[in-house]
């Protein structure tokens, strides 16, 4: 058995869901025109053949002036039965010969609609704000991707076209009916009122419960993202986690179960009694075609009640494809809504209409935050947003009311130049805001209050695209796609040659060691690098850069985290790396630091100190305290 939980409870249907669906068609009008054209042709030369039953029976197959001579009171009337039996069987021809084309317009369409739904959403998520990533799931993003837009799908394809045939031939065959027999009409029809109004309240059930199973579904994908990745199978391994693991995953996909179930379920008593009215309701109308011509004789034809009921069985076909189809539609609607939630989300950082678009070859490495105060605001995350005070504020016993309001901001008022060239090391204690200073300057994220220039630009004045034009980062934590080391490589340069990348290569000291892989420069890195080891893939991503050929280069902490050896290899690698280029390191261990153009030391969001290395020592502040305290760790044997 399954459970709801309280926040997918709250999830509503929005209002405009329909319109936002309908406008996605709007590009392919041409071709949704000339499918409801068809659609209108087909339907209507189907009610044509139960008509000409009609004829058939009462004037070609019991002709009462047939050609038998006057020896029986009817007989076949055999010219005109040949050409009713000719339209009888050109009529189906014709109508499956246009629905191939239908079918096949009406599949592009809908295959195309959701090709630009998904480009659409994958393009808004490529824009959304750094800080968008760090509070979602990877598993919920790929979920709105694959399970939401997959979901609809069918939909999309198949129920538009559906509905517009089914429409046309309810409409045509009441017509027809009615045309026929007027009391037997309503004798098929005076349930229908009831089957729609409980078609609505199923419909109603079931969206809520696709959309607690969309949301299942993206639970179920995140968790098996984050355990059964590399890094994650290797965390729950080491700990002994396996069993939680997969206690976890069950208990989810118990739920999913459960739901799907219950998904299948609803309404298929109400439409097991609709189908049963349809099926019975033909003996019906030939117990009252019975009755009536018990006392008035003749009053209903046997041609008419052959006709009549062929219609009726078209009818209810088209009747129950529009119960089920209407279903299916408000239960698509809640995967409709899911994937506009992520579209509706405020891409927050964008380029101004008239932005500055900034080349390698004009910019000379100029770094200035003015007065810069930042933190961090509430999640964008549709389901987890939150009161931007309360999560940025955090309030400790005995702080006074200025010093909370001092700890909302990350960055509190910093200003630093770098000029071009230079060397410029941030250092300080963790959570200082050093890595949130490297954020801004790339734009991850914009300033509450001051500005960051580039060569004199704000950053917000210029393109986004151009900034990371002239920027390149190397990070700690290197990330390296799953396939070729030739296309990591070409990550930084798409255009460059063979000679190019083995350059790179060697500035990097790396060449070596994938000369002697056995694919060499095609060898596979497996899921993020893993079958590289933490120095070659920060080789590898020192390669990539140099490939880049950035104007300004950030190195976030890149040989933390390395032994020794490979530590040597990286700075090594490093050193052509920052020639003649602007560079903003950070880095916990000092030793790698003292040959910067300018060391900043960042305390609680504030530059404390700044100066040189030798300067900074003989300051005996923070900087001194902090390369006193390392030193006398590695001198200890």
């Amino acid at each position: 058995m399954f459970s709801v939980r309280p926040e997918q409870e709250k999830r509503e249907i929005k209002p405009q869901t329909v319109r936002r669906v309908v406008s996605t068609f709007r590009p392919y009008r041409a071709k949704v025109t000339v499918v409801a054209v068809a659609i209108v042709i087909t339907s209507g030369l189907g009610v044509v053949n139960p008509l000409l039953i009609v004829k058939v029976f009462d004037n070609a197959l019991f002709a009462p002036n047939g050609n038998c001579g006057g020896a029986r009171p009817s007989c076949p009337n055999l010219p005109l039965l040949y050409r009713y039996a000719a339209l009888m069987i050109a009529i189906p021809i014709i109508t499956s010969i246009i629905g191939i084309g239908q079918t096949y317009l009406a599949n592009l369409v809908g295959l195309r609609v959701m090709q630009d739904l998904r480009n659409s959403l994958y393009r808004h998520l490529q824009f959304m704000p750094l800080r968008f990533f760090t509070t979602t799931r990877t598993g919920e993003i790929q979920s709105r991707l694959a399970n939401d837009v997959g979901g609809v799908q069918s939909v999309v394809t198949d129920t538009a076209s559906s509905v517009l045939s089914n429409i046309v031939v309810i409409i045509s065959t009441l017509a027809a009916m009615l045309i026929l027999s007027v009391p037997l009409t309503l004798l098929s029809l005076c349930l229908t009122p009831l089957f729609l109004w409980l078609t609505v309240r199923v419909g109603k059930a079931r969206r809520l419960v696709a959309g607690l199973t969309q949301v299942t579904m993206a639970d179920m994908s995140a968790i098996t993202e984050e355990t059964l990745s590399v890094s994650g199978i290797l965390l729950s391994k080491s700990y002994g986690r396996q069993r939680h693991e997969i206690g976890r995953f069950e208990e989810e996909n118990a739920r999913l179960t459960g739901l799907q179930i219950r998904q299948t379920m609803i309404g298929r008593s109400f439409f097991a009694v609709v189908s049963t009215f349809f099926s019975i309701t033909p003996a019906l109308v030939y117990l009252v075609a019975g009755w009536v011509n018990n006392r008035h004789p003749g009053m209903i034809q046997s041609g008419i009640l052959v006709g009549f009921t062929t219609l009726q069985s078209r009818l209810f076909f088209p009747i129950g494809s529009m119960l089920q189809v209407s279903t299916d539609v408000q239960a698509s609607l809640a995967l409709f809504d899911r994937v506009f939630e992520y579209l509706d989300l405020d891409p927050e950082i964008e380029d101004k209409p008239d932005a500055l678009v900034l080349t390698p070859e004009n910019v000379r490495g100029d770094v200035v935050l003015d007065h810069v105060r930042f933190h961090y605001e509430a999640p964008v995350t549709p389901d987890d947003a939150v009161d931007d005070e309360d999560w940025v504020v955090e309030s400790r016993p005995g702080d006074d009311d200025e010093a909370q309001q001092l700890r909302k901001w990350t960055l509190d008022d910093v200003s630093l130049h770098i000029e071009p060239g230079q060397l410029a090391a941030l250092v300080g204690p963790s959570g200082a805001g050093k890595t949130t200073i490297t954020y801004l300057v790339p734009r991850l994220y914009d300033v509450q209050e001051g500005a960051v220039r580039i060569d004199g630009h704000d950053v917000r004045d210029v393109t986004l695209e151009s900034i990371g034009d002239v920027i390149g980062v190397v990070t700690q934590e290197t990330y390296l796609f799953h396939t070729t080391i030739r296309r990591n490589l070409l990550y930084g340069k798409p255009d460059a040659s063979q000679e190019e990348l083995e350059a790179a290569a060697r500035s990097a000291n790396i060449h070596d060691r994938i000369a002697e892989l056995p694919e060499g420069y095609d060898t596979i890195v497996g899921e993020r690098g893993y079958k590289l080891s933490g120095g070659e893939k920060q080789r590898l991503a020192i390669a990539r850069v140099i490939l880049k050929d950035p104007r300004i280069l950030i190195l976030d902490e890149a040989t933390s985290s390395l032994d020794t050896t490979s530590e040597r290899l990286v700075q090594a690698a490093l050193e052509p790396l920052m020639q003649g280029r602007t560079t903003i390191a950070i880095a916990h261990r000092l030793s790698t630091i003292l040959a910067a153009d300018v060391i900043f030391v960042v305390d609680a969001g504030r530059i404390t100190e700044r100066g040189t290395h030798d300067e900074l020592l003989a300051r005996g502040g923070t900087y001194a305290r902090l390369y006193e305290q390392q030193f006398s760790k590695e001198q200890l044997p």
